[in-house]
C-alpha cells in the first residue's frame, strides 16, 4: 500500500464549475495580517533565495545557449491577483521556433473537454527536461515573487485561455497571488494531470489558506523537486 502525504487530505472534492461562496474572510482582520505576513515572507524569502541561486542560474543561462540557439529566457503573459495580467519569467526549456506556439495536439490528450497533459512534451530540448524535473527552470519567477507579481506559495500562474471555460475558476484563483509553488506542485499526481484536478486543488488552497498551510506546502516543495517530481 502506498503512502500518500498528509497533504492531499486537503484536497477536498471542489467541483470547478461550482459557485464559489462569498469570501466573508476578505473582512476578517487575522487573515489581512496572515496576508500582510505572508507579504514580508514572500519578500524576504525571495531576496535571499535569489541571491543564493545567482549561480546556478548563471550556469544554467550558459548552458542553454550553448545547447539550444535563442534567448536564456522564456518570458510569458499569465494571470495575477484580480485577474490581472504579467510577465512570468522561466528558463527556456523548448525549443525557439515552437517555445512561444502552445500546440495542444502535441501536448494534450483531449476527450469529453478534459484535457490530460502526455508524459513527454516534444517541444522541451533534452536540457530542458532535466531543468523542468528540476525545477530550476522556475528559479527566475523568485524576481517575480520579490516585485510582487507572485508569491512563494499560491495556485499556479496559468495563460488566460485556461481559466476561460471555468469563470469561477478564475474568480477564486484571482483572490491570491499567484505562487512558485503550491498545494498541486507536491500532491502525488501520477494518478491525474488533468486540468480539472489542478483546479481542485487551487479552490482548496484558497478555500483553506494558511500560513501554516503555507508552511506545510513550502516543506513539502523541496523533497518534491529533488525526487523529480515537483515540476513547480
Amino acid at each position: 500500500m502506498s503512502t500518500r502525504s498528509p497533504l492531499v487530505t486537503l484536497l477536498a472534492d471542489e467541483a470547478p464549475s461550482a459557485t464559489f461562496p462569498p469570501f466573508v474572510r476578505a473582512r476578517s482582520t487575522t487573515y489581512r495580517v496572515q496576508l500582510v505576513t505572508k507579504r514580508a515572507v514572500d519578500v524576504i524569502g525571495a531576496g535571499i533565495l535569489l541571491l543564493v541561486s545567482a549561480p546556478i542560474l548563471l550556469v544554467a543561462g550558459l548552458v542553454i545557449r550553448l545547447t539550444s540557439p535563442g534567448p536564456v529566457l522564456f518570458r510569458q503573459e499569465r494571470v495575477g491577483l484580480g485577474g490581472a495580467t504579467f510577465t512570468m519569467a522561466k528558463l527556456r526549456t523548448m525549443v525557439v521556433r515552437r517555445a512561444d506556439v502552445i500546440d495542444l495536439a502535441e501536448v494534450y490528450d483531449c476527450e469529453n473537454a478534459v484535457c490530460t497533459k502526455r508524459p513527454e512534451d516534444p517541444r522541451v530540448t533534452p536540457v530542458g527536461r532535466f531543468l523542468r524535473r528540476s525545477s530550476l527552470d522556475e528559479l527566475p519567477q523568485l524576481w517575480n515573487v520579490l516585485v510582487g507579481d507572485m508569491s512563494l506559495v499560491g495556485p499556479r500562474p496559468v495563460v488566460r485561455y485556461m481559466l476561460e471555460p471555468y469563470p469561477a475558476v478564475g474568480e477564486a484563483r484571482a483572490r491570491m497571488r499567484p505562487g512558485l509553488t503550491g498545494l498541486w506542485q507536491v500532491l502525488d499526481r501520477s494518478a491525474s494531470e488533468s486540468v480539472l484536478a489542478m483546479a481542485a486543488a487551487d479552490l482548496t488552497y484558497v478555500r483553506r489558506f494558511s500560513l501554516l498551510l503555507d508552511a506545510r506546502i513550502l516543506r513539502a516543495t523541496i523533497p518534491a523537486c529533488l525526487r523529480g517530481e515537483g515540476a513547480i
